[in-house]
């Protein structure tokens, strides 16, 4: 039997509205989501694979915009030289059954929507046995479905959506799909999705995680995986992503050269493809943390979303730093206040460190009004 090579793929969540992100950035996160259908295209090719499975949430919702699934649809139907492969998730499930009659109604003839359990040649010798979401929260093992008999020989895919383990990382949690579920349904591949990030769970079960990721859960590119059966399946990540999503963490103390460690922790190339969510740790001299507020702010501009957590950044503040803030007055008397409590061991931690955060600010304020 000739091998046999397809493009594992899953949570596209199109349509994600990305509340809470201001409406530059959500518009451009919405185009990638669409446009990640382009790219699993265009990895399916290189990698020399005709068939693109999508293991659930393709859409965010049971209820997409009209627009979103209309223009989904005709994007897959535009690859007409590939077959995409549609199952049900728990966002998208089969409760959502007008969402499934419209698949069927405008999908084109290389899109085929998986409505149930029953076993589907992809190939000559290739079966898939699928096991769609029924409901948002099934409360079952769907997969036992994958036992399914094919003819003798065949070569097995299952294609699933759900929990092996529960992503929640409760200690003792467990999924509803079993992690030898391959073994016990004589599968020589399980082609997952629920997880956004990737994940191997034994040689021939994987999670490819989202193509375009939509939050700093999972610190690492978008992928597909790339899979061939010919023997043991072999499967080799493909990066699909348009955007980043990156937390690096600074750890600093004083004496070193802030500018060069925060220059050296952020990207340098396609910056505003990146959105970014940096944390500081450590101490600095009060001068240190101006400087180092003023570099973040300065680059801030340069990405396409950027935050810094400094709460957790100590600041070393002494009285004759009070000088480059005031040498009398009311700015003067303020910061006076503030470093008094910043050592005040009578208050606790919380209200000292909100005083140091105070002082570092007011510093930082009164040195870009001078500049």
């Amino acid at each position: 039997m000739n091998a046999f090579r397809f493009l594992h793929s899953s949570d596209l969540h199109l349509g994600r509205a990305f509340g809470g992100y201001p409406e530059g950035i959500r518009h451009r996160l919405r185009e990638a989501r669409h446009g990640a259908i382009a790219r699993l295209a265009q990895a399916a090719r290189a990698g020399g694979a005709g068939v693109v499975l999508l293991a659930g949430d393709t859409f965010d919702a049971e209820t997409p915009a009209p627009e979103t699934l209309r223009q989904a649809l005709r994007a897959m139907g535009e690859e007409g030289d590939l077959t995409w492969v549609l199952l049900p998730g728990n966002h998208d499930s089969l409760a959502a059954s007008e969402l499934w009659r419209r698949i069927a109604q405008d999908a084109t003839a290389n899109l085929r929507a998986i409505t149930d359990d029953a076993p589907v040649e992809l190939a000559p010798g290739h079966w898939l046995l699928p096991a769609p979401c029924t409901q948002r929260r099934p409360g079952r093992d769907l997969t036992e479905a994958m036992a399914a008999p094919t003819p003798e020989g065949a070569r097995r895919i299952g294609l699933g959506h759900g929990a092996i383990t529960d992503f929640s990382g409760e200690e003792g949690a467990t999924g509803i799909i079993p992690p030898d579920r391959a073994v016990r349904s004589g599968l020589d591949y399980l082609a997952l999705g629920d997880w956004h990030g990737q994940m191997q769970v034994t040689p021939a079960t994987w999670y490819p995680g989202t193509p375009e990721p939509d939050g700093f859960k999972h610190d690492a590119p978008g992928r597909a995986l790339l899979v061939t059966l010919d023997g043991p399946a072999q499967v080799t990540p493909v990066e699909t992503a348009h955007f980043r999503w990156m937390r690096p963490a600074l750890d600093l103390l004083p004496g070193e050269d802030v500018a060069a460690r925060l220059a050296a922790a952020l990207p340098t190339s396609r910056v505003r493809d990146h959105l970014m969510r940096i944390t500081v740790t450590g101490r600095l001299p009060l001068a240190d943390c101006a400087a180092l507020e003023a570099g973040l702010a300065a680059r801030a501009p340069d990405f396409g979303w950027f935050a810094a957590d400094l709460s957790a950044l100590a600041v070393e503040a002494l009285p004759e730093d009070l000088d480059q803030i005031d040498r009398a007055g009311a700015l003067r008397q303020a910061a006076e206040v503030l470093l008094a409590e910043a050592g005040d061991a009578a208050l606790n931690q919380a209200d000292r460190d909100t005083a140091q955060a105070a002082l570092a600010r007011l510093y930082a304020l009164t040195q870009e009004v001078r500049a």
